[in-house]
């Protein structure tokens, strides 16, 4: 038995190589290496978890960086994760902000890339926005540059016990040694698509009551 089983591993074995060689062929008449690097990228939608970036979103962070693929996110660079982490962290002596999820363009550089965050915020609005900053009306208070933009919303939700609405700020940033290129009207359109995106997607975890006021599609003209 074991010399009949020995041989019927060895005509295994060998059917194995032959097809692997055969494989390897196809492969090579398809003009592709067989140790080609494969593509991990995604599109816009599926960064952050997949429910942070519309497809209105989408189309604007092509906008900001040139590009319609990107890196993966991991899992937790996502709302979800985020969303957890402040609610679990409401009303306590954990941190009150850190990261949702950075955006890199595909083979783009490390210091190159989109900053979204959260942070829990207290207490009226202070001063008045920089100069470069266009204010729009979503939220308590949208802002929106060739660079950046943020939004800041009152949640009133079970996650987040209180007699009075959490108010929670969302900011998407870019960090990158380089200038922004491109149209700066519309680069400040597109950030405050993309922060309206976040903020909408951060409200729906948090299940805010009304969304945090936030309209379902963003809104790019001044108040």
């Amino acid at each position: 038995m074991r010399a009949a089983f020995s041989r019927s591993r060895t005509g295994l074995a060998g059917a194995v190589i032959a097809v692997s060689l055969a494989a390897g062929a196809v492969s090579c008449a398809d003009g592709k290496s067989a140790d080609a690097t494969p593509d991990w990228s995604t599109g816009p939608t599926e960064l952050c978890g997949g429910n942070a970036v519309s497809a209105e979103a989408g189309k604007a962070l092509k906008v900001i960086t040139g590009a319609s693929r990107f890196e993966g996110s991991g899992p937790d660079g996502t709302v979800a994760f985020a969303a957890k982490w402040l609610g679990e962290g409401y009303d306590s002596p954990a941190p009150n902000d850190g990261d949702i999820c950075h955006i890199y363009a595909k083979n783009s550089a490390a210091a190159d890339r989109l900053e979204a965050t959260w942070k829990l915020v207290w207490g009226p609005l202070k001063g008045e926005p920089a100069a470069k900053f266009r204010v729009l009306p979503m939220g308590v208070r949208a802002l929106a540059a060739p660079d950046a933009g943020s939004i800041r919303f009152a949640c009133r939700s079970e996650k987040l016990p209180g007699s009075t609405p959490a108010h929670i700020h969302i900011d998407v940033e870019r960090r990158s040694l380089k200038d922004p290129e491109g149209d700066p009207e519309q680069l400040t359109d597109a950030y405050a698509t993309v922060v309206h995106s976040f903020a909408l997607a951060m409200a729906k975890e948090l299940r805010c009551e009304n969304d945090g006021g936030l309209e379902p599609r963003p809104v790019l003209d001044p108040a």
